[in-house]
């Protein structure tokens, strides 16, 4: 089975605005692999779900305020079971203020925030609370206000140091030919795909065309982590968003995650999330009700 590269999304502002800003239901099934020009701000108004940007792998509980940069690949954020209310989306062009518009001086701060989220920022505590109702807000401005909101809300984000986490820290590079663009999002695909099942190393690095001695150190320069370590994060992930959303046991849950072998499961997860996984539901549970 080939798997299909991310998909180019094409968005266009409506007629007297330079940006978008779009609305959707707690219906909005928006979990898949793509990628754009346009900056993305992200608010999740509730509800819990799982976060991919570049080669990041997460899990958000309580909404999710995320700042993803330009022709960054990544997954919507919502699907059936986030629980959330709703997600609102805000996408602009890099330049969406004028070509050299970020180059003054009393733009410093918002470049420096721009330039950062290539690598995606997400943010916590009283900044997505308090940014997360301005966003809210948004809809019933006029354009004019609505643009002043964006520039404000910028500013405020690229301040906001203490609730902020970059979520590519260690770096994640894509090249820029093609035919690496293509590799490496073929790559990511097929994990999305199949990572319930054995990924043999032999497999995927035939999928792209390299020997696996290749495939491995090209994987590290792209992403900074082993092709184990990703396949083994994003299961481990997916086993949090599980622990939150099904009332199955945790044996199951390390099944369904793609670990045939229960305790390398329980040693796993701790050493990933600090907790076993009993404890982990109960914390999230104590914390959503």
């Amino acid at each position: 089975m080939k798997s299909a590269l991310p998909t180019l999304k094409i968005i266009e502002p409506s007629f007297g605005s330079s940006f978008t800003l779009t609305k959707y239901n707690i219906n909005y099934n928006s979990h898949f692999w793509h990628y754009h020009p346009e900056i993305e701000l992200i608010y999740v108004n509730g509800g819990a779900g799982k976060r991919q940007v570049g080669s990041h792998i997460s899990y958000y509980t309580n909404g999710d305020l995320t700042l993803i940069g330009s022709n960054l690949p990544h997954c919507g954020f919502t699907d059936e079971l986030t629980g959330n209310k709703n997600e609102i989306v805000i996408q602009m062009k890099p330049d969406f203020l004028g070509e050299h518009f970020f180059e003054i001086p009393e733009m410093v701060n918002i470049k420096n925030l721009l330039q950062q989220a290539k690598s995606g920022i997400t943010f916590g505590g009283k900044t997505k609370r308090k940014i997360g109702k301005k966003i809210g807000k948004m809809e019933d401005k006029t354009p004019f206000e609505r643009l002043l909101s964006i520039i404000e809300i910028l500013n405020e984000l690229e301040l906001a140091t203490e609730d902020a986490t970059v979520l590519n820290a260690e770096g994640f590079r894509m090249e820029m030919h093609v035919q690496d663009n293509e590799r490496i999002n073929s790559i990511f695909n097929y994990v999305k795909d199949h990572f319930k099942e054995p990924i043999r190393l032999e497999e995927i690095a035939g999928k792209v065309s390299m020997t696996v001695p290749s495939f491995c150190r090209y994987f590290k320069k792209i992403t900074h982590k082993t092709f184990t370590k990703f396949v083994n994060d994003y299961r481990l992930v997916h086993a949090c968003k599980l622990l939150a959303e099904k009332p199955i046991s945790i044996s199951a849950i390390a099944f369904e995650s793609g670990f045939n072998n229960f305790s390398h499961f329980n040693k796993s997860f701790k050493e990933f999330t600090g907790k076993n996984a009993s404890e982990y539901r109960y914390e999230l549970r104590s914390f959503l009700e």
